[in-house]
């Protein structure tokens, strides 16, 4: 074994975007849509419900895809945790997490579209970390909503913007009717139609592609078909049970599509290690040497050593093993050849 101590230009960082489908195997689109009875019975079932690709009670293989939840700033939606203290129950504690969350300040209120809906009610739909990895890929979301014979199909604006918005959650795009990062008409993009008193909601919801969350505004899926919903009919009026996370998974579940992908950034660390005509031409290993003295074994050997490097160990100042990269095939080594070994550290 020899060491050698690297210099600086042996280091190169080179990092990579990939993409890929969000999905399982990397499927771009999920369009099975299961729930686990176990998982909703139980206490979480009040917060959120698990979305799985297949039949939790058939299937070994389902995997959790993402989890949909709902959240009302004054508790409406759910039972009171105690019917003493008004506003506090599972809805209010949704709605409170991905306030801190999102704005960073639980005395803010959500704004879609520049609009702030008088209703506080969102849909949060958080794709689970293994699958949107790094972040949400910009322009791959197609959401596919269906109730009663009503569809919308939802994307971020983030190929009509030129200005990126930032908050807390990072960054942040509107949620708009269209397809593949595009809106399908301005009437559809920032607000809904204003008639019959029908106050303004704004956009359909919040794109946050760093938190893998993609926040509805429950205000603009309520409204009727002729003014851009699905009239979701979100319950929150009072504190009662209204299962609003079971109807925007139902929702989901029969519009049949969900498209999207992730996006990684891969940082690989390049370690350039030499070993020049001079070096690594001599071993430590007793088929090399003999004896108490470490004398060469075959005298032959003194003058045209011969060696085979099979791997690479890098350690740091304190001698300590931090990786070892091994050689797909022993590399021959003597005076008259030089090596360049390549080492890919990916993290």
């Amino acid at each position: 074994m020899s060491f050698k101590r690297l210099d600086p230009e042996d280091f190169l960082i080179s990092a990579d975007s990939i993409t890929a489908g969000a999905w399982t195997s990397n499927a771009p689109t999920l369009s099975t849509f299961f729930t686990s009875s176990t998982q909703e019975g139980g206490s979480s079932g009040n917060y959120y419900v698990n979305i799985l690709d297949e039949d939790p009670d058939t299937s070994s293989t389902a995997s959790i895809q993402f989890s949909a939840a709902f959240g009302n700033s004054d508790g409406s939606g759910s039972l009171l945790y105690d019917p003493g203290i008004l506003g506090k129950s599972p809805t209010s504690t949704i709605y409170g997490q991905f306030q801190n969350i999102i704005l960073g300040d639980e005395n803010n209120s959500f704004e879609f579209g520049g609009i702030t809906p008088v209703t506080q009610s969102v849909y949060a739909l958080s794709i689970a970390r293994s699958r949107y990895k790094g972040n949400m890929f910009l322009g791959t979301m197609d959401l596919t909503l269906t109730k009663g014979g009503t569809t919308i199909k939802l994307t971020d604006n983030s190929n009509d913007v030129s200005t990126v918005v930032f908050n807390e959650a990072g960054r942040v795009y509107q949620i708009v009717s269209g397809s593949q990062g595009s809106a399908v008409g301005s009437g559809d993009s920032a607000t809904d139609a204003v008639a019959n008193g029908m106050t303004i909601s704004g956009s359909y919801g919040l794109f946050l592609p760093d938190i893998g969350t993609i926040l509805l505004n429950a205000s603009a899926l309520d409204l009727a078909s002729g003014y851009g919903g699905i009239a979701l009919n979100t319950g929150n009026a009072s504190n009662t049970s209204d299962n609003n996370n079971r109807k925007i998974f139902q929702a989901v579940k029969e519009g049949l599509a969900f498209s999207l992908n992730s996006q990684e950034n891969i940082t690989s660390d390049f370690i350039f290690c030499r070993a020049r005509n001079a070096e690594y031409n001599y071993s430590e290993n007793p088929s090399f040497v003999s004896g108490s003295a470490g004398e060469v074994l075959y005298t032959s050997f003194i003058n045209s050593p011969q060696t085979f490097i099979t791997s690479v160990g890098l350690y740091n100042d304190a001698n300590e093993l931090l990786a070892v990269a091994k050689l797909s095939k022993p590399l021959k080594k003597d005076f008259t050849k030089e090596a360049l070994v390549r080492v890919k550290l990916d993290f």
